[in-house]
Order: structure tokens, then C-alpha cells, then sequence
């Protein structure tokens, strides 16, 4: 078989990513009336701004907001997490960044699986948060074991998916044949099981360790928990969700409201509470419920420097000093006034913050910058003479106090836990089976590669002139 004959990874990642956005609107009805009222709001934000609709034609940016979401999963075990690697790597998905959640009070330590290429990127840059829970911040030892020993016995990849990851791994690829079944097999993985794995006895003894911790061992597999859809205004989803029938949390998660977006926004609906069966005696079935599944928005907006990352974390800090936000929503009004107050001090325009050296921007010629010739300029003296111009990178990453807050608002306020900061990146990345990309290096990279090319063509018109 030649390469030629391989679909490529992103024709892979753009069918499943569709393939798990019908299986999640079937499961969970609300997510499809949350992708319909996303899609509407957009479409009106961009009637609203046509500048940022032009910025985004010009960068080819417009076309990947209707396709953009993402998922979240939770894993048991390294094994687990070393193959999830192996699949989402032939769908061209790899490991960006490390988050320690438990500072926040979840037991898991997590990446992002996602395309990292600008092409790839713009073709479909469908990601996964991906956590593998700690077993070791399980106080009671008997308790982990026990947890251990279902983790161990259970296998979340039917045999073909493992098969075809095999076939890609040696052959560079897979054909369409392939392809397609490689997608409704790896499916399977993510699919909800309402019969658990666990005796009712079991699963109340892991709730009360932690709700994620029932929710990670008692089933067969990681069931997708929530797939979310990017907003062009997420505060206006929020606003219109109830009008839908959707409940949404009472606090967005991340920074305020801003004229100019950084790092990330999320919302989300509550969990939903579900019928499962649990095992019972002489091969009898149970009956309970569990809650997991929920719908989440995000709003992305400028990727920022280890400079703009440490104030901003500053100023998450600063604020939750003043009031810490409460999962029912209690002290809403409080928290964002605050929220709003304190980050005063984050530059709120985009040359401040570039000038500011807060986040990172890409660079191209304007149309003058094309035909300039006659003198040779530094960058400040391109851009104020409008022969280049600047436009904010996107943030592709993850926030984990957000995300935490997001899992914990679904979790309730009895879930919150206390455990010791212990990240151990190097730990995660034994059970990975690999280094996680550097998402500081990465955003660098992007940005030296268009300034590179912007003033290579600059200083080429100058000398031939």
C-alpha cells in the first residue's frame, strides 16, 4: 500500500469529529438546541462587526468557527491514556500542554489532544481534554485498590480499533475502507453505557470519595462528557440559553467580559441525572442514577506570553482573594463584579497588549506593505506606517482552574475537596508514553514565522529598489 493511497489524518479527525457530534445530539437532545442558538448568535455578531468578519475571511479563520468544538474525557488508567495517544495520533491529534486539577479539588491530571499545524488547524481543530485520575489521591487505601482492580479488568478499545491503530502505525496511514470503520469503531469508546460495571454499594463508596471518581471507575468506558461549541459572544449565549429551555451555570468560567478576548471563556448546563442499572445479586440489575453529561460553550480568544499568562493568573487569584465564586451560583453578581474590577489592570486593546509584550499576534503585509520600496523600517515603524499589520493568535489551549470549576459546577458544592497540589508532569508523561507539547513554544514559533516572513519581504523590496 503507497501513502497515496492514505486518507489523511484530517479527513480522519473532521469525519469522526462529526460522527461524535451526531452520536452527542442523539444522546443528549439539549446539545443540539445549544449548537442551533451558538450558530444563531454568531451569525448575528458577525452582522454586527464586520470588521472582525473581515479580519477572520483574511485569515482564513471564519469557516473553522462552525466546526470548532471540543470534548473532555476522563481515564482510568496510563494504559488507557498511552493508547487514547495511539488513536487520536492517527486522526492527527497530539499532546498539548499539562494541567494539575487537583489545586482546584479534582482529582485528575490532564492534556489536550489537537491538531497543531495552521493548516490542520483550519481544516478541523477538534480537540479533547484528556485527564487520567489519580488513584493516589484516593485517601482510603482499600477503597483505591478496589478501584484499581475494576480499572484493570475492564478494556474501554474494541479489538478491531486497537487492530486498525496497529495497521496505521505500520503501513503510515489507513485507506478510506479503513478509515471509515477505524472511525465507528474508536466511536464505541466514547459512547454511553447505562449499566455499570459496579454493585450500587461500590459506586456509593466512590460518589462519596468524589463524584468524578464514581464517574471514571463504574463504567465500561470514558463516555464523552461533553462536546462544546465556540460563541462569538458567549455572554449572549449565556443570556438566551434559558429562553431555550437550557439552565446555565450561574458564572462564566475564566476572565470578564472584554473588548478584547484573551485565553479562554467557558459556560456550560447542568449535568444531567440519568437511569443506570447497577450490579446486583445472582445476575439481577439494580436500578439508580448517576450524574454526568453536560453542554459547554467556550469563547477563545488571544493565546498570551508566559508574561501575559502570569498576570492574568495574578488576577484570577486577586479575585477569587475577594470572593470565591460558589458552584450554585449564590454569589454570581459578587464574584464578576469583582472579577470585572480586578482585571482593570489586563490592557484591553490589542496594540496595548501586543506593545505590552501580554500575548502573542501574527503578522502579515498590508496592501500598501506589498508594494512598499524606498526605505527599510524597523516593525513599530512598518505597522505605524501601515505596511504591516497585526492580528491576535487564538488560543487552542485549556485553563484549569476553568475547567475544573466547570466540572465542579456540574459536580455541586458537596464534591469539593480539599487535595495536596501535587502536579508530576513527569509522572503523566511516563503514562502518556511521550513528552506533551510546550503551548508557550508553540504560540512563539507562530509568531516568528509570519514576523520572519513579513519582514523578509519588506527588506527584499527594499534591496532591489
Amino acid at each position: 500500500m503507497t501513502a497515496r493511497t492514505h486518507v489523511s489524518a484530517d479527513a480522519i479527525r473532521s469525519d469522526f469529529s462529526a460522527a461524535m457530534s451526531a452520536m452527542y445530539r442523539n444522546e443528549v437532545p439539549a446539545y443540539g438546541t445549544l449548537m442551533a442558538l451558538v450558530a444563531r448568535v454568531n451569525e448575528e455578531t458577525l452582522a454586527a462587526d464586520p470588521h472582525l468578519q473581515a479580519r477572520l475571511e483574511a485569515t482564513d479563520s471564519l469557516e473553522r468557527i462552525s466546526e470548532e468544538r471540543h470534548g473532555a474525557i476522563w481515564l482510568g488508567t496510563p494504559e488507557e491514556l498511552s493508547m487514547m495517544r495511539r488513536v487520536f495520533a492517527v486522526m492527527g491529534m497530539y499532546p498539548v500542554g499539562y494541567y494539575d486539577l487537583s489545586t482546584a479539588g479534582v482529582p485528575v491530571h490532564s492534556t489536550a489532544f489537537r491538531p497543531v499545524g495552521d493548516a490542520a488547524l483550519k481544516r478541523n481543530p477538534f480537540r479533547v481534554f484528556t485527564s487520567l485520575l489519580r488513584l493516589d489521591l484516593i485517601a482510603d487505601e482499600a477503597l483505591r485498590a478496589e478501584a484499581a482492580a475494576v480499572l484493570a479488568s475492564r478494556k474501554i478499545f474494541t479489538e478491531r480499533a486497537i487492530e486498525l491503530v496497529e495497521k496505521a502505525e505500520k503501513e503510515g496511514g489507513l485507506d478510506a475502507s479503513d478509515a471509515a470503520e477505524f472511525v465507528r469503531e474508536v466511536l464505541e469508546t466514547f459512547r454511553w453505557h447505562d449499566q455499570a460495571i459496579v454493585s450500587a454499594e461500590m459506586y456509593k463508596r466512590l460518589h462519596d470519595a468524589h463524584r468524578l471518581i464514581a464517574d471514571v471507575v463504574s463504567f465500561k468506558g470514558p463516555h464523552i462528557n461533553h462536546l462544546t461549541p465556540r460563541t462569538l459572544d458567549i455572554d449572549e449565549v449565556q443570556a438566551l440559553m434559558p429562553e431555550e429551555g437550557i439552565a446555565p451555570k450561574a458564572v462564566v468560567e475564566g476572565p470578564p467580559t472584554r473588548k478584547c478576548p484573551i485565553l479562554l471563556r467557558q459556560t456550560s448546563f447542568k449535568a444531567l441525572e440519568e437511569p443506570v442499572s447497577f450490579v446486583g445479586e445472582n445476575g439481577a440489575w439494580k436500578p439508580g442514577s448517576h450524574t454526568a453529561r453536560f453542554g459547554e460553550i467556550e469563547q477563545r480568544g488571544i493565546a498570551l506570553t508566559p508574561k501575559g499568562r502570569a498576570l492574568y493568573d495574578k488576577l484570577l487569584n486577586d479575585t477569587r482573594a475577594i470572593v470565591r465564586p460558589a458552584a450554585d451560583g449564590s454569589n454570581a453578581a459578587e464574584y464578576e463584579a469583582a472579577l470585572a474590577d480586578v482585571f482593570k489592570a489586563f490592557p484591553d486593546d490589542w496594540d496595548g497588549i501586543r506593545k505590552a509584550g501580554l500575548g502573542y499576534f501574527s503578522y502579515s503585509l498590508t496592501e500598501k506593505g506589498k508594494r512598499v520600496s524606498g526605505r527599510r523600517a524597523d516593525l513599530e515603524t512598518a505597522i505605524e506606517a501601515g505596511l504591516i499589520q497585526f492580528d491576535p493568535i487564538v488560543y487552542e489551549d485549556f485553563l484549569p482552574v476553568s475547567a475544573a470549576g466547570i466540572f465542579q459546577s456540574n459536580l455541586g458544592d458537596d464534591a469539593t475537596q480539599d487535595f495536596v497540589a501535587s502536579p508530576n508532569q513527569v509522572m503523566f508523561e511516563r503514562d502518556l508514553g511521550g513528552p506533551v507539547l510546550d503551548e508557550f513554544a508553540h504560540y512563539a514559533g507562530i509568531r516568528r514565522a509570519s514576523l520572519e516572513m513579513c519582514l523578509d519581504i519588506v527588506n527584499m523590496a527594499v534591496a532591489a529598489e
